[in-house]
């Protein structure tokens, strides 16, 4: 692959996901060597060619010669576009690039919830932009309850099957009512707390779908899906108090998230 020569990205050192991705451009050699930086390290001889700001929000790539500076998924498009050429066409359409914009944006604005890692003293946050959050939540929402629309049919008769939407009421409802437990325990973390839950609920949710795909070959009793049910609910139980401590929330709100679990169960049940 070919390098992009005399630039470098800048990148959030406290966010897992910005790492990972960022030091696959310079394993790969889309990158030099020295080609990323965390922003909160911004060299002082870039400081007046970058808006710190916007680069909180949206990864800079800072052309080191000319002092030009891209953002967002237009600095992405640009280093992946020069290590492999003939996508260059599809990174100039238009449509593609809004789309992928909008993907990046959900992303970037939803990535403290999505990976979590300890706050820093005097960390620079990313800017809170609720239509993201509440865009991610209903994504999260669907895609959750679809799964579990499908899982349902594989462990009844045992776990009675409902009707068609009975997922979609079960997750929204959670969604509301841990929502309502966190605005009267702590509201000010209200919104990064749903996120939080919600990307437990998602991760979840993908962890059933190899269940199902491997299922199906060869043939799980429905006992069997009843257990990897119950081991990835455990899973998610022990990420939610993770996620919690991270948080500085204690334990009142996993409390509350297996009290609304326990209660689903036993409306269904009885």
């Amino acid at each position: 692959m070919k390098t992009l020569a005399n630039h470098v990205i800048l990148y959030d050192a406290n966010c897992p996901m910005c790492h990972l991705y960022t030091g696959a451009f310079v394993k790969t050699k889309m990158l030099d060597k020295d080609g990323r930086v965390p922003y909160q390290q911004l060299p002082e001889q870039l400081c007046p060619y970058v808006d710190m700001k916007r680069a909180i929000n949206e990864i800079a790539l800072v052309n080191v010669n000319t002092g030009k500076v891209t953002y967002g998924v237009q600095s992405l498009l640009k280093v992946i576009g020069n290590a492999v050429p003939f996508l260059n066409p599809l990174f100039s359409f238009k449509p593609f690039v809004w789309i992928m914009s909008k993907a990046y944006a959900l992303v970037s604005y939803n990535r403290k919830v999505i990976v979590p890692a300890k706050a820093a003293p005097n960390e620079l946050m990313p800017s809170f932009k609720l239509h993201y959050r509440l865009l991610y939540l209903i994504i999260s929402w669907l895609v959750v309850a679809y799964v579990l629309t499908d899982y349902a049919k594989l462990i009844s008769p045992a776990v009675p099957l409902g009707g068609s939407y009975r997922e979609y009421f079960i997750c929204g409802g959670q969604i509301l009512f841990q929502g309502l437990v966190c605005l009267c325990y702590k509201p000010t973390k209200a919104w990064d707390y749903l996120g939080n839950m919600m990307t437990i609920s998602l991760a979840g949710s993908l962890l059933l779908l190899p269940i199902i795909w491997i299922g199906a070959i060869f043939n799980f009793s429905n006992n069997t899906y009843i257990i990897l049910f119950l081991a990835t609910a455990g899973l998610m139980f022990l990420e939610h108090l993770r996620r919690c401590s991270l948080l500085s929330l204690g334990l009142l709100l996993s409390a509350s998230w297996m009290v609304y679990r326990m209660a689903v169960l036993g409306f269904i049940l009885y």
